[in-house]
């Protein structure tokens, strides 16, 4: 049994992605169950990958949400003559959309719910400065209580800012079926980003498909740069045209073109979630809660 910096114990290992390994573990100081991410060695043996790490943790920690997972530890663990950074989370009872979805797309009230607390938990980091840069099913869980929470705040910027500068990481930043137009391209990234890639899993939990597929991760890219998707309602009639209307300006190419800002996003849900059933409805809606919908 591993045991990191004398007081994590891992238990039991309970996820794995291209961002690291996810273990349930015992905080031996406070005896309590945690989350520790340890990640991948092609990237973290390198210093200058530690380094952004450490500083983007402290930003990732002072995110207080509701619907954001609670960071409460950062540090690294050596054996063997290698450093292993690692992250301590609250362990969160649960499952992630992406094993959620397995059992079929959500109903559409249950799809807007979920993405109007995503919106609501990026509006919260977008206010500090923080943006997600990989919202997708993996990186958000489905509570045993029926709330969600979204994972894996900062890692995909450090990932970003580190691996043109490092060789053979064999890394990809970010899943391309989420990832926005401007990401593909090399573009700067803002809040906006994010919300086309909350729209991808809006898209996905409402027809149980991503917007883009392929045979390949180059072809989904095209895409999403060049292709307009299928209206969500072209793979299940009964989604409402005001849902439509709603996901395709997330999923606008030209981020100019989507929503404001996540505050914006997180009304014009809820106002769609509630029954308006016209944009002006919904932008009516957003006003009334001070919230800014171009």
């Amino acid at each position: 049994m591993r045991v990191l910096v004398e007081r994590y114990e891992l238990i039991e290992a309970v996820g794995r992605g291209g961002m690291g390994e996810v273990w349930r573990a015992t905080d031996r100081e406070l005896g309590r169950t945690v989350a520790v991410k340890v990640l991948p060695p092609e990237l973290t043996r390198h210093e200058e990958f530690r380094v952004r790490f450490r500083r983007e943790a402290r930003t990732v920690a002072s995110l207080n949400h509701r619907n954001i997972a609670v960071l409460h530890d950062v540090g690294e663990d050596t054996a063997d003559g290698e450093t292993t950074p690692f992250l301590v989370m609250e362990f969160i009872e649960g499952r992630t959309l992406t094993d959620v979805l397995a059992d079929g797309p959500f109903t559409v009230e249950r799809a807007l719910s979920v993405g109007r607390d995503v919106a609501d938990a990026l509006a919260h980091s977008h206010a500090q400065g923080l943006i997600h840069r990989d919202i997708k099913p993996s990186n958000v869980m489905l509570t045993s209580e029926g709330g969600i929470k979204v994972l894996d705040f900062g890692i995909a910027k450090v990932v970003a800012e580190t691996t043109t500068r490092l060789t053979a990481t064999g890394m990809t930043v970010g899943t391309p079926a989420y990832l926005s137009p401007e990401q593909l391209t090399g573009r700067p990234v803002d809040g906006r980003s994010d919300q086309y890639s909350t729209g991808c899993l809006l898209y996905e939990l409402l027809t149980g498909r991503p917007p883009f597929s392929g045979d390949s991760p180059f072809a989904v890219m095209h895409q999403h740069i060049s292709q307009e998707p299928v209206p969500p309602s072209g793979l299940r009639p009964q989604i409402p045209s005001s849902v439509d209307t709603l996901v395709l300006r997330t999923l606008a190419k030209d981020r100019d073109q989507r929503l404001g800002s996540a505050g914006g996003f997180r009304c014009a849900v809820g106002a769609t979630l509630a029954g308006a059933d016209t944009p002006a409805a919904a932008a009516a809606a957003c006003a009334a809660h001070a919230c800014a919908v171009p």
